[in-house]
């Protein structure tokens, strides 16, 4: 009861209109500016230095800088000084954790695919989402990235998202069960979804 009085107390959650920035560790400033400016063409926009962290006080010396997104949205990255990079997380493959930036068409895809390529940047793609196509490859930083064409409009997408509810929570159900099996010393492989929106992929290297 108690918790239901504090919700209703509670102002409604604020609008959020869109990502405002994604920071993630950079090696070498001028080699992601070369990167993200030169071969991306996001302008750099802004940038920060201190020698204390705002948020925590820590003492880590750095430069912050931003790269401007059409809509007004940044990617920034933190230089600390040392010529080192983020480390790639240990017990997850490297495809997963990546941004996607959305581009115009499919011509413009395969616009910036040629661009890359031309500029020595390894590309793989295009690969087909059904809902989108994509293009990925890494920053110098290692930070995997996705330009992205959509391909289905508002009203499909619309239409995808009146069942993402009930197929969350069915793969939430299975995931209960498959915790409770492994508690009980079950065999547990890894859980499986309960449905393949991609089945001509399987095999594929």
């Amino acid at each position: 009861m108690a918790a239901v009085l504090k919700e209703l107390a509670l102002a409604a959650p604020a609008p959020i209109h869109q990502l405002h920035h994604f920071a993630w560790r950079a090696k070498d400033a001028e080699e992601t500016r070369h990167f993200y400016e030169d071969i991306l063409g996001l302008p750099l926009y802004h940038i920060i230095q201190s020698d204390h962290v705002p948020s925590t006080g820590d003492y880590c010396p750095y430069t912050h800088f931003f790269f401007r997104l059409q809509d007004g949205s940044f990617i920034a990255f933190f230089d600390l000084g040392d010529d080192e990079a983020a480390q790639p997380s240990p017990n997850t493959p490297e495809w997963v954790n990546h941004i996607s930036f959305r581009v115009d068409s499919v011509q413009a895809l395969r616009d910036m695919k040629a661009r890359l390529e031309a500029n020595g940047v390894e590309v793989l793609g295009i690969t087909d989402h059904h809902i989108f196509q994509s293009i990925y490859f890494f920053d110098p930083n290692g930070l995997r990235l996705e330009l992205t064409a959509q391909l289905a409009d508002e009203f499909q997408m619309l239409e995808e998202s009146q069942t993402a509810h009930a197929r969350l929570a069915q793969w939430t159900s299975m995931k209960e069960q498959w915790r409770k099996d492994r508690k009980a010393g079950k065999p547990a492989d890894p859980l499986k979804p309960q449905r393949n929106d991609r089945p001509e992929v399987g095999g594929r290297k």
